[in-house]
């Protein structure tokens, strides 16, 4: 077997690994296995790849190869590990980012390498792709990341004349693009990483709130379509396999978080979701009271109950209270309580957030049911207790025309007999608007810390 055949035969068992990682990610029971496939298929690609001749044999490159994998490792292992449940989408943000930013700078690297007079105009549009989509994904995605990580306001930033500005700018892009087939010029190429770095921030500046994990996945979808044109660049089938794999599936991932919302990718990219209306600016709210109840009554209520849902929402990842919530379903089912989670497809700040958490859990994959699943049953659930989450159950996605989220599918905890909050304060969702859920005569509010308070209403359950 030639060289060429075995590198050929390896890549291709890597790709088959990235395959049946994907077939492994898209069930929560699976997901562990089909990451470490994937990691795995990687693993074998790598090694592979610096087994080559045209590798090894460049003793400087391989060098500088094996000092920028170490210090990757060193830096990527402890934050892989050290990382909090509530900071993981936003660490997921950036190193999305960084595998843009690393496949722009790819294309930049091979432009600058070959003489650009003697380019083939299709090369020269295969690295401009790369340049452009890899960089709107660095760029966007580390301004995602700031968002987040709190470093800046989470709510959407508008100016006048935004989308003018925007629009100007892509025009330009577009212009210099052209320019470039046209000359191979490397300073126009520069002029076009710089401006796609600068489109990339001030798309994402107005997006915030629910959108967020609508971003997220989107950015992906970049990220991997631009290691897809890596890999036309490079002339590697591993790669534009791999890309292609990531770009599709994040593609539709972004298709079904938009459906999921009741809204169009467009509406949610350009609408500024999230700044219309702000906190205290609901109807009706004003000069009302909530009923608020105690853990020992909310453990009767629960400990009696005949089926319970747990809607989890970031305020569950916040107060890193996954495993008491899976403590109180275990002593309900202990009674003979029937327990399910009613999980939201955009809950928390990233595609399968509570998924996620849920799962760190090791909560029976069996009790988590989707949000059509759970609304069907929602109606004969004697108590919905929704946890941290406000948005993703808030009722003005049905009956408020005008308001920013009306069209959005919720879980339908309203329809439950009974509905317990476990809020810190009345402060509003990441949508910035009210719910009147809370106000509604069948809610009972249990304020505090959403780990304390499950721990109180676990107490309770078993004192019944």
């Amino acid at each position: 077997m030639s060289r060429g055949t075995a590198t050929d035969l390896v890549y291709l068992i890597a790709i088959i690994g990235f395959v049946l990682a994907l077939k492994g990610l898209s069930s929560p029971r699976h997901a562990r296995t089909g990451n470490l496939v994937g990691a795995a298929g990687m693993l074998v690609a790598v090694g592979w790849t610096f087994s080559l001749p045209e590798v090894y044999s460049h003793t400087r490159n391989l060098v500088l190869m094996i000092v920028a994998i170490a210090i990757g490792a060193a830096i990527a292992v402890p934050a892989a590990r050290l990382v909090k449940m509530t900071a993981m989408p936003q660490m997921v943000a950036i190193f999305n980012g960084v595998g843009g930013g690393a496949a722009a700078l790819v294309s930049v690297t091979e432009f600058i390498s070959l003489p650009g007079k003697t380019l083939a105009i299709y090369k020269i549009c295969e690295i401009l792709f790369g340049v452009l989509v890899g960089s709107v994904s660095f760029a966007g995605s580390a301004v995602a990341f700031a968002k987040l990580q709190e470093l800046m306001t989470g709510r959407p930033i508008t100016y006048p004349g935004q989308q003018l500005i925007n629009a100007g700018i892509a025009v330009a892009i577009v212009a210099l693009v052209g320019v470039t087939i046209a000359t191979a010029s490397t300073p126009v190429l520069v002029v076009v990483l710089v401006l796609s770095l600068v489109l990339g921030a001030i798309f994402v500046l107005p997006i915030g709130g629910a959108d967020t994990p609508v971003l997220i996945s989107l950015l992906n979808a970049f990220t991997g379509l631009a290691v897809a044109a890596s890999g036309f660049t490079l002339d590697s089938t591993l790669l534009i396999v791999a890309g292609t794999l990531v770009g599709a599936s994040g593609t539709l991932l972004t298709r079904m978080m938009s459906q999921a919302m009741g809204r169009s990718l467009p509406n949610i990219l350009f609408s500024a979701f999230g700044s219309v209306v702000t906190a205290g600016e609901g109807p009706g709210t004003e000069g009302r009271s909530v009923r608020a109840g105690t853990a020992e009554d909310i453990g009767v209520l629960l400990a009696y109950a005949r089926k319970v849902a747990i809607v989890p929402g970031y305020g569950l990842a916040v107060a890193q209270a996954q495993h008491t919530a899976r403590e109180l379903a275990d002593a309900l089912a202990a009674r003979g309580v029937e327990v399910y989670y009613a999980i939201h497809p955009v809950a928390g700040r990233m595609p399968g957030h509570m998924n996620v958490l849920l799962a760190e859990a090791n909560v029976p994959y069996d009790q988590l049911e989707e949000m059509d699943e759970a609304n069907s049953e929602m109606g004969t659930t004697d108590v919905a207790l929704v946890v941290g989450a406000n948005d993703t159950v808030n009722p003005a996605a049905k009956n408020t025309p005008g308001s920013p989220i009306y069209g959005m599918p919720i879980i339908n905890a309203d329809d439950a007999e009974n509905i317990v909050f476990l809020k810190r304060s009345m402060r509003p969702g990441f949508a910035g608007i009210d719910n009147e859920l809370l106000y509604d005569p069948k809610t009972t509010m249990l304020f505090g810390d959403a780990k304390d308070s499950l721990s109180k209403l676990v107490a309770a359950v078993k004192a019944a």
